[in-house]
């Protein structure tokens, strides 16, 4: 049996996370020489956690009923669904954000798992803020909109830095504000600067979904690298949401249903759901940030931190070119 001075030069080379030769010996007569390399065995760690973890969500596909009754989504090829519970697992527990309220599921690319930094996945949320009128939507300027909004973000950043987050700057519209009125459908996408040293800016997509008593909110961040990619998908998630029957847009009853304070313009401003936990899972992208993981290690946790996981071969998505 080797010694207690293999495993401590096991230790060493881990901690140093370099290659290092250690001797273990067996008898008097023979000596072993053994070279083990410390950040390889960290690496191989790291890999077969991230791997379990991944492995232990359960996706669906088809038709999804979403959990509060109002809708039902219709998961397309090439895409799954992840339920409630394990989306909050996920945002919350591997993904830093410090709540997961209201989300109803996610919507990942069929080759991804949750630790893909080199994809983005759809939030599903409902907000039941009343019927939404659309009145306004063909006369909405948007280069003025963001202008508004980019003066506003002073005080908004105040706040956040009082809460202990980062400041939030929108750089500009990755995608101008579109209305779909024969469908009901509203999208648009956001160039961000999460903190003042940031590597690289963020995309924010946003789709929401018009119904009789609310809006169904589909809500994917990513890296800018990534804009071309959402943009090919996206004309397949807008297609997903079927509102269930008493639910729908056009079954407003002016008689007994409620109108929501905002119109279109006021949808894109973000003056709903306008929660700051939210927007913290741009953690997941630029570190994988996994809550617990060897929390017994100690130390040996912040040699995991920043190192991006190899991306193992997955199989593309079966996706139609983007109309």
């Amino acid at each position: 049996m080797r010694n207690s001075s293999f495993l401590a030069a096991l230790l060493v080379a881990a901690v140093h996370s370099s290659p290092v030769s250690v001797h273990a010996s067996t008898d008097s007569t023979a000596t072993d020489t053994i070279t083990f390399d410390g950040q390889a065995f960290l690496d191989s760690l790291r890999d077969s956690y991230i791997d379990s973890v991944a492995s232990s969500y359960s996706f669906r596909h088809g038709t999804v009923a979403l959990d509060n009754g109002v809708a039902t989504l219709e998961v397309p090829a090439g895409f799954k669904f992840l339920d409630k519970d394990q989306s909050r697992s996920v945002l919350v527990d591997l993904w830093g954000n410090p709540s997961a309220e209201g989300v109803l599921g996610m919507v990942f690319p069929e080759g991804d798992d949750v630790f893909a930094d080199s994809s983005y996945a759809f939030v599903v949320q409902y907000d039941e803020i009343g019927y939404v009128k659309d009145d306004d939507a063909d006369d909405i300027d948007y280069d003025d909109l963001l202008k508004q909004l980019q003066e506003e973000e002073v005080e908004e950043n105040k706040q956040r830095a009082s809460m202990g987050y980062e400041p939030v700057y929108t750089v500009g519209w990755a995608a101008q504000p579109f209305y779909d009125k024969e469908r009901k459908i509203l999208h648009w996408a956001k160039e961000l600067q999460f903190g003042d040293s940031a590597a690289g800016n963020t995309l924010n997509y946003n789709v929401r979904v018009l119904g009789r008593k609310g809006v169904l909110i589909l809500n994917a961040v990513s890296s800018m690298g990534q804009l071309g990619m959402v943009q090919q998908h996206v004309p397949e998630v807008l297609g997903i949401v079927q509102f269930n029957d008493g639910y729908k847009y056009e079954q407003f009853d002016s008689n007994v249903d409620e109108v929501a304070a905002w119109t279109i313009g006021g949808l894109v401003a973000g003056k709903v759901l306008a929660k700051a936990g939210l927007f913290a899972i741009i953690a997941k992208f630029g570190k994988v940030i996994v809550l617990g993981l060897l929390a017994a290690g100690g130390a040996i946790w912040r040699f995991f931190g920043g190192k991006e996981r190899k991306k193992k071969d997955q199989p593309p998505t079966t996706l139609p070119p983007a109309a």
